[in-house]
C-alpha cells in the first residue's frame, strides 16, 4: 500500500474510522471533517482496493482519503471503501503513517453489537495518562469483548504507538447515526473540539442517507460487474 501526501503535518493526532457495524466510524469521521473544515492532503492507495470513485461537490473522493484540520492539528482517515481482506495491510500502513508524521496519538472508532437499546461508549488505551483522561469524562474501559478489522490489527501489533480505541454500542448493521453522534460527543470532550451538539444528530442523519445511497450504488456496481463476468464466461 502507498501513502500519497501533498502535506506532512507535524505531530498530529490521527483519527481513523473504517466501515463496520452501523457505519459508525464512517459517519463520525465525515462529521468531523465537515465540522473542523478539514482539507484533503492525500490518500492511501492500493490496487487491491475496489475501483469505485465517489463524487462530492464536483470533486473525486478517494476510497481512503486523508484529511487535515490544521487548527486542531488532527489528521482524519476517511474510508468509503470496503476493506475486507485488507485489514492487516491497512493497519501496517497506518503504523507507517503514524511514524512518518511522528503522531502524538492514533484514535480508532468502532461499533460493537448490543442486544439492548443503549448507546454506551467504551474505550481501550495503551497510555496510562490517556486512560485517566477517558475515565474522567465518564467512559468505561472495555473489559470484555471481541475487536475485529483494522482496529484489531493495530491492537495486536502496536509497535509502541500511543493508541486509543473508542467503541460505541449499536443495535443494527444498518447506518446508525445516533451511535455516531455519541462518538462525536465523546471526542468533543476528549479533544476539546467545541462541537455544537444541537445540530449534530441531524447532520449525522444526513450523512447516513448519503452513505445509504453510496452503498446502494456500490452494490449495483458489484452486481453489474458480476453479471458482466458471468456473461463473458458464459
Amino acid at each position: 500500500m502507498e501513502i500519497v501526501l501533498n502535506k506532512k503535518p507535524k505531530s498530529p493526532t490521527i483519527i481513523e474510522g473504517f466501515p463496520g457495524l452501523g457505519l459508525i466510524a464512517t459517519i463520525s469521521t465525515e462529521f468531523l471533517i465537515k465540522h473542523l473544515n478539514a482539507k484533503s492532503i492525500g490518500h492511501i492507495w492500493a490496487k487491491e482496493l475496489m475501483p469505485v470513485a465517489a463524487v462530492h461537490d464536483n470533486k473525486i473522493v478517494q476510497p481512503l482519503e486523508i484529511y487535515f484540520a490544521e487548527k486542531e492539528n488532527i489528521v482524519i482517515i476517511h474510508a468509503l471503501s470496503d476493506v475486507r481482506g485488507l485489514e492487516w495491510d491497512i493497519s501496517e500502513t497506518l503504523k507507517k503513517l503514524y511514524t512518518m508524521l511522528k503522531a502524538k496519538e492514533i484514535i480508532t472508532i468502532e461499533g460493537i453489537l448490543s442486544r439492548t437499546e443503549t448507546n454506551n461508549v467504551y474505550f481501550y488505551a495503551s497510555n496510562h495518562s490517556k486512560k485517566k483522561k477517558l475515565e474522567s469524562i465518564s467512559l468505561t474501559p472495555l473489559k470484555e469483548g471481541i475487536i475485529l478489522g483494522v482496529t484489531a490489527g493495530l491492537v495486536l501489533k502496536p509497535k509502541s504507538m500511543n493508541m486509543t480505541g473508542i467503541f460505541v454500542e449499536t443495535q443494527s448493521k444498518l447506518p446508525d447515526s445516533k451511535s455516531a453522534a455519541r462518538v462525536v460527543e465523546v471526542l468533543d470532550h476528549y479533544l476539546d473540539l467545541k462541537v455544537d451538539s444541537k445540530p449534530l444528530l441531524a447532520a449525522a442523519e444526513q450523512f447516513e442517507n448519503k452513505l445509504k445511497t453510496l452503498l446502494e450504488q456500490t452494490k449495483k456496481t458489484k452486481d453489474h460487474k458480476k453479471a458482466k463476468e458471468l456473461d463473458y464466461l458464459g
